[in-house]
């Protein structure tokens, strides 16, 4: 929204001495031009804006100019406590419920329960100082190096850490991979001895929004999974209702995309006796095999204890 731009523009400005029109276009996901036309209603609102030309140039608010605490009424107050609360559910600090008693006190109450968003976690003890790590990489733009737990195996990495991002219920660190030579998403939990380098990196300009699901989680087999009935509460709250469609005999068909094989076949035999993999009928034969081999697994072991 236009308002809520033209408040970040004068956050920004506040905040920091001067700032260039490129740099505030790209924190802001906008052109230029839309810059230039905020900075004018900036200018007709009485805020004094100004821009200046040449090598040290940028833009910039008359001195001694302070933002007028009525510009946040109770329902922006009330959004900003929610939001500082979530962050203190994984911080384990403390700074952001300081940071909400600086407030205005008859804004300390505005939409007080109304909303509660609790990002921790069960790996709570290990993910806050991993992402305390991260903040402070991201803030002086130094490489971090870690292990990164993945499918086809462990590897280290060193990346140019940019964002912090809670998404698909759990912590990721957005950055550009230096091995890779492309931006890419790293799960916090995956992350093992985890190091801050020396060596800085000059800024990168990230995308934006982040990488998207589809190129992360990439669909590229088609699956068809029949399921009973009593895995529908599952389904919906791993895929949605629109997930499956109920079949004449009761049963639930399921169709979806998976990255691979592996991914496919350990979600199939999570559901155990619930579920029925139909297509691709190659993978069949497969899971046949692979059942085959875990039974005879047990089989044995219970042969050898009687």
């Amino acid at each position: 929204m236009a308002v809520d731009r033209l408040i970040g523009i004068l956050a920004i400005l506040l905040r920091e001495e001067k700032c260039t029109a490129a740099q505030l276009a790209a924190r802001l996901e906008v052109t230029q031009r839309t810059i230039y036309r905020d900075m004018e209603r900036l200018c007709r609102a009485g805020i004094p804006v100004r821009s200046e030309r040449g090598k040290n140039g940028g833009i910039s608010i008359m001195e001694g100019y302070a933002m007028d605490r009525t510009l946040l009424t109770d329902e922006d107050c009330g959004a900003i406590l929610a939001g500082l609360r979530s962050l203190d559910s994984v911080s384990g600090t403390g700074y952001y419920r300081r940071l909400m008693e600086k407030l205005p006190q008859s804004h300390s109450a505005a939409g007080d329960d109304c909303v509660v968003i609790d990002l921790a976690s069960w790996y709570g003890p290990v993910l806050a100082p991993r992402l305390a790590t991260l903040k402070d990489a991201c803030a002086a733009r130094r490489l971090v190096r870690f292990t990164y737990c993945a499918p086809k195996g462990d590897g280290i990495r060193v990346a140019e850490p940019c964002r912090l991002v809670f998404r698909w219920s759990s912590w990721y660190l957005f950055g550009w991979c230096r091995e890779r030579e492309d931006w890419r998403m790293f799960k916090l939990n995956r992350m093992l001895e985890l190091e801050t380098l020396e060596e800085t990196f000059p800024p990168r300009i990230a995308p934006w929004p982040i990488t998207p699901a589809e190129r992360i989680y990439s669909g590229t087999l088609a699956a068809a999974v029949r399921f009973d009935p009593a895995a529908r509460w599952r389904l919906i709250d791993e895929y949605g209702a629109e997930s499956f469609t109920r079949e004449e005999d009761g049963t639930l068909l399921f169709r979806r995309e998976f990255p691979d094989k592996e991914e496919l076949l350990r979600w199939v035999l999570s559901f155990q006796e619930q579920a029925e993999l139909e297509e691709p009928a190659e993978l069949r034969m497969e899971l046949k095999a692979r059942l085959k081999k875990l039974w005879e697994k047990y089989d044995s072991q219970v042969s050898d204890s009687v």
